[in-house]
């Protein structure tokens, strides 16, 4: 007789979950499961679970998921630490261009250490820090079992906060940088969410290559604290929208010269104010939209300035067999944090408060540092 195809997942937070397929044991023989004392497995691991998209606050669940087998070219994690991105909800919600299909787990950056490795594993042993690069899902949870092909080793010495999110954001700040215009010391850059992570990185990039930032924040109370704290980081100038709402923007620029790249992560109004600061033929880039708002753009900026509009997803750089690259830039990126050159804002949360760090990442408790779930 066939075994039966369902498991019977504990829920930790949560009603008690039935569902098909979904990590079952590989290993099969004839239709029947084979016991687990035949082949390396992982431990249980806790989850972020969800079934259904929908608002991440009231469909995720934490369970407990079965052990799975590690394969020959498999590598165990046991995760240390993985953050809570804006693309991480959108996923969730169901709204994200690219998601895993349902059911799934949670997450789409983190670090580890190694657990065990399948018997054709070379280069990885045993509690050697590593990365999921590319980026894949299901990373919020305390155990992931992947092929090695998708961890990248990195310096053991590498905090793992910075090693567990330097993937997503710090990444796009650096290729934005490098891939739309040439720009050499004393060039400029102009930006909206200057607060965010993506953010941050600009300004401490610009700083290592000589290249000045403008950088437009929200109007929000704390609003002239978050300006000290972004010129620490090594901002040339920072304006919150309402200051700007002036005739002639450059004339606030001082000695900064007219912006030849602009980055845009807002949209609506926010957008139009980095367009209004770049110069003849300059080159707007957008990678989010957290206004919700569409972008307007003059008609003479675009006859008579010759401005150019461009869109960044770094999904799809990855994707474009960029992923050794990619690693090139992330080994890069994480000698600036041991050099103390590249740091930015986060909240590392237990994950037994998972709830309450995404009720934060969901902006339930106002503006709050990037979550990081520690495991």
């Amino acid at each position: 007789m066939a075994c039966a195809r369902f498991l019977t997942l504990k829920a930790i937070h949560g009603t008690t979950s039935t569902l098909s397929q979904f990590h079952r044991p590989r290993i099969q023989t004839s239709g029947k499961v084979r016991a687990f004392s035949a082949a390396l497995v992982s431990p249980t691991s806790t989850a972020v679970f969800y079934e259904n998209h929908g608002p991440p606050d009231t469909v995720t669940k934490v369970i407990e998921l079965p052990p799975v087998e590690v394969k020959a070219n498999d590598v165990c994690v046991k995760m240390l630490a993985s953050p809570i991105n804006p693309s991480d909800i959108n996923r969730i919600e169901g709204v994200y261009p690219v998601r895993p299909p349902l059911p799934a787990v949670g997450g789409y950056e983190g670090v580890g250490e190694v657990h065990s490795v399948g018997s054709a594993v070379q280069g990885l042993s045993p509690g050697d820090l590593v990365m999921a690069s590319p980026p894949s899902a299901g990373t919020w949870q305390t155990h992931v079992v992947k092929e090695k092909s998708l961890w990248h080793k990195i310096d053991r010495s590498t905090p793992v906060e910075y090693a567990a999110t330097v993937t997503i954001n710090p990444l796009t700040a650096l290729r934005m940088i490098e891939d739309y215009v040439e720009l050499k010391a004393g060039d400029a850059i102009v930006q909206n969410g200057a607060t965010s992570m993506v953010g941050q990185c600009v300004i401490q990039l610009a700083k290592i290559r000589g290249i000045h930032t403008i950088n437009i924040i929200r109007d929000r109370t704390g609003s002239d604290e978050a300006k000290e704290k972004l010129k620490k980081l090594g901002a040339d100038e920072v304006y919150t929208e309402s200051q700007l709402e002036v005739k002639n923007v450059k004339g606030l620029l001082g000695s900064v010269p007219e912006p030849a790249l602009g980055f845009n992560c807002v949209g609506g109004n926010a957008a139009s104010l980095v367009l209004k600061f770049l110069r003849q033929g300059g080159t707007m880039v957008t990678y989010g939209g957290m206004a919700k708002k569409p972008i307007t753009v003059s008609t003479s900026s675009l006859i008579f300035k010759e401005l150019s509009l461009k869109g960044f997803w770094l999904q799809k750089w990855i994707s474009a067999g960029k992923t050794e690259e990619c690693r090139e830039m992330i080994d890069y990126l994480l000698g600036l944090v041991r050099e103390g050159k590249l740091k930015y804002d986060m909240e590392l949360a237990p994950f037994s408060e998972f709830h309450t760090a995404l009720d934060k990442a969901l902006g339930k408790h106002g503006s709050q540092r990037k979550q990081v779930i520690k495991f």
